[in-house]
């Protein structure tokens, strides 16, 4: 009888957590903020004491899930009304990549990583961090990126558009990150520290650990982000 109870008490609160999920919005399924992830998480813990507890009365789990529902529609509505209200609960874009530089400052806080960032950046099929004009991290964890303008001279290669000669096929590769540099990716190009160096010295830079990121493209196009 026991086991008819649990199934029975399954099903009741299957449908009970499908009408709760309904009723918060069709905006929670493909975008959940913090906020809408705590609901989710309670309305969740909530369900498996009442389906773990065959002794524990429905109602004692269903007022909490309502209760927690009514207080998310509560605040979505109150959100709508006021801007200030909405940034306190949901956050505001961080911005990672700005005018083609990156945010070393903003990544930190945000302990978001240079491999986190260029995963992000292949997945919108962009493989190029040089390639990025703007970069945002919005509160729901996906990344929006606007793309530099193409300009007269990108497709040239090597010292026609005053990069080094080199050319192989692949991904970008990164040369130095925060500071250190990737001897394995300079030997996949047939390079040395000695070149990387005297590269950066055509752009000023004397020291690798002054460098946040530094990557070369399959044309030999050269990216670099100093340090702030």
């Amino acid at each position: 009888m026991e086991l008819w109870a649990i199934f029975w008490r399954t099903v009741f609160i299957y449908f009970v957590v499908f009408f709760v999920m309904r009723l918060m919005g069709k905006r929670e399924i493909g975008k959940l903020s913090i906020f809408d992830i705590v609901i989710s998480i309670m309305i969740a813990e909530i369900a498996a004491f009442v389906i773990d507890d065959p002794h524990m009365p429905l109602m004692e789990g269903v007022v909490p899930m309502v209760t927690l529902v009514l207080i998310q529609i509560g605040l979505a509505f109150l959100t709508l009304k006021s801007r200030t209200l909405r940034l306190w609960f949901e956050g505001h874009p961080s911005p990672l990549i700005e005018n083609g530089r990156l945010n070393e400052a903003e990544m930190r806080k945000q302990r978001y990583t240079l491999d986190d960032l260029a995963m992000q950046l292949r997945e919108q099929k962009v493989p190029n961090i040089a390639d990025v004009e703007f970069a945002y991290l919005e509160t729901s964890g996906k990344l929006s990126v606007v793309e530099k303008e193409k300009r007269e001279g990108v497709g040239k290669t090597g010292a026609a558009a005053g990069y080094p000669q080199i050319r192989y096929e692949g991904l970008p590769l990164s040369l130095i990150l925060d500071g250190k540099v990737q001897d394995s990716n300079l030997e996949k190009i047939g390079k040395t520290r000695f070149w990387l160096k005297n590269q950066l010295q055509a752009q000023g830079v004397n020291d690798f650990k002054k460098v946040f990121f530094c990557s070369i493209d399959h044309r030999g196009r050269l990216y670099m982000n100093k340090k702030r």
